[in-house]
């Protein structure tokens, strides 16, 4: 069994929650770094979130 293999196992039926914890990181690390780099922040958080919905259920 390879790594996406074991990835998709862990993400399928997940997805929501996946995306919930995702904002919930951006929300802490938004609250350490200066607000200057809060826009970065929530950009990448979007980024990852689009690559868990991309992966398949």
């Amino acid at each position: 069994m390879g790594f996406m293999d074991k990835l998709k196992g862990l993400v399928k039926g997940r997805k929501k929650e996946i995306k919930q914890g995702i904002d919930k990181v951006a929300d802490v690390a938004e609250s350490k770094v200066p607000d200057k780099y809060d826009d970065k922040v929530e950009a990448a958080a979007e980024k990852v979130k689009d690559v868990v919905e991309k992966l398949p259920d």
